[in-house]
């Protein structure tokens, strides 16, 4: 066989090479067509790579997906993705636990081996894991007052740090991130971490980071070639990122070891040790220290990155309609003065506040495409058959800007949230937490963080843009969600003696 191979001219071997390829294109063409029949409508996917190169604006690609109909399909590398593009449909699906699975995504089993809760596979131990997070989280505040009063708390040291640059040009990620994260890490490690920490400054640069390459192209090529990983590349960076904040949980459940009182449980951490030690002699638990640290590392980066965006998009969106802003400052000291700061008893006293908090998710829209589900058994659904293992996503960003379900679907107003006396109404489309089994775990706290934040930086603070000309690109950049790209405000003090 050698021998033949070495007498066979070069031409001969890129001849041989070039119909093989051009064999397998055809193939995964017609492979292509035979499925297209048998999905819904969408994009014509490219051979190999789907229609992930035609998504060159994203927001705007995804928006457009709802042009086929109720459901779409786009390919993911080979694979094709069911997109749910109306209300309607979304909610007949995500009810049914037929759609509860997570896919198997190279990149995310190989930082989280399928362990946690967020993006865990639908099972036995993602059972566990959710249950025991909401029944502890429940325990230390979680839709009570005490994390009420610790986000309280938290604001008026979020208001003092801002106002330390008055007047002064100032970027506000580090100063919401910062304040966003230390209320999960209240529940989660019994601690605050100060504005000028600088290890827990770098970890949530870090964090921030993470969340941007795991969207990249960089964290979608693995996914498609996903032996790449052994090689050197910028996705090693995305494996850097995940070892430092896996060191961080690491280290604060060390300490806690250290300090653990079983009669008196602190935190989340606490409580998971001592639901370890208590089901040792339980053969199908899935309570042991890794499940516990990706559980924790799910709960840090959900309950930091999400809300913290949503808050700076809702910046933005309160300087470019500085009408908005003070009409929300009116009514806040109107009702509570500058003193009291709100509480979510206030809400119903607080309706065009409210509503703009609302309207502020819905354009900001952090999650265009949710957190991606998947069939565990084969299901039907609007006539059509989608085997076990079909991924499925809804298209938010259409369902949010759907003319027949909001009043102003294109424009930031708030009014879209509100009746015609001015009392505050959710409309059924509106689904930013998503619904059925797999709803946002931490949906209680990032209602509770959004509606005080906001409303109590409004109370106190005139937010304008800096007379610096910066370009505000309200596409914004799309990794794992969609973030604002970085701005520079002007914070002033509200005259209280107004």
């Amino acid at each position: 066989m050698w021998t033949t191979l070495m007498n066979l001219d070069l031409t001969s071997v890129c001849l041989a090479l070039i119909l093989g390829l051009i064999f397998m294109v055809l193939f995964e063409m017609f492979r292509i067509n035979s499925c297209r029949g048998q999905i819904p409508p969408g994009p014509r996917p490219l051979p190999f790579v789907g229609t992930i190169p035609s998504f060159k604006k994203p927001l705007e690609a995804i928006r457009s997906l709802s042009q086929y109909g109720e459901m779409s399909a786009v390919y993911f590398g080979r694979k094709p993705m069911i997109v749910l593009n109306t209300i309607q449909v979304t909610k007949e699906a995500f009810v049914q636990e037929a759609f509860s699975g997570r896919p198997f995504m190279p990149l995310v089993d190989w930082l989280t081996k399928g362990l946690g809760i967020i993006i865990a596979p639908f099972g036995h131990s993602w059972r566990q894991q959710r249950r025991f997070a909401l029944h502890t989280l429940r325990n230390f505040g979680l839709g009570k007052k005490s994390v009420e009063d610790r986000v309280l708390e938290e604001s008026r040291y979020l208001i003092a740090e801002m106002l330390k640059a008055e007047g002064k040009s100032m970027d506000p990620q580090h100063d919401i991130q910062n304040a966003v994260s230390n209320i999960i890490c209240s529940i989660m490690f019994g601690e605050r971490f100060d504005y000028d920490n600088k290890r827990f400054s770098y970890l949530l640069k870090i964090l921030n980071n993470h969340f941007m390459l795991t969207g990249s192209a960089a964290g979608q090529i693995l996914n498609l070639v996903p032996f790449i990983k052994h090689f050197p590349g910028p996705h090693q960076k995305i494996m850097q990122n995940f070892t430092e904040l896996l060191g961080f949980i690491r280290d604060e459940i060390k300490e806690h070891k250290e300090t653990l009182d079983p009669n008196s449980p602190r935190d989340f951490i606490d409580a998971y040790l001592l639901e370890i030690e208590k089901q040792k002699s339980n053969e199908g638990s899935t309570f042991h220290e890794e499940n516990m640290v990706m559980s924790a590392l799910d709960l840090f980066l959900a309950g930091t990155d999400t809300t913290a965006n949503t808050i700076r998009w809702g910046l933005i969106y309160l300087i470019q309609n500085s009408d908005v802003q003070e009409r929300c400052h009116e009514e806040i000291v109107r009702v509570l003065g500058y003193d009291r700061l709100p509480s979510m008893d206030d809400r119903d006293k607080l309706p065009y506040t409210y509503a703009t908090v609302h309207e502020i998710q819905r354009c900001a829209n952090i999650a265009p495409l949710g957190v991606i589900h998947e069939t565990i058994r084969p299901t039907k659904l609007r006539g059509y058959d989608f085997p076990q293992g079909t991924m499925v996503m809804t298209n938010l960003a259409a369902i949010f800007s759907d003319k027949e379900h909001w009043k102003h679907p294109d424009t930031f107003n708030p009014e879209n949230f509100l009746d015609e006396n001015g009392n505050f109404f959710k409309p059924e489309s509106f689904i930013a937490f998503s619904l059925g089994p797999r709803v946002c775990l931490g949906e209680t706290l990032a209602r509770t963080e959004l509606f005080l934040y906001i409303t109590s930086l409004l109370q106190r603070i005139q937010f304008s843009w800096p007379p610096e000309p910066q370009s505000i690109d309200m596409d914004g950049i799309m990794g794992v969600f969609h973030f604002p790209q970085s701005f520079n405000i002007i914070c002033r003090s509200r005259d209280t003696k107004e």
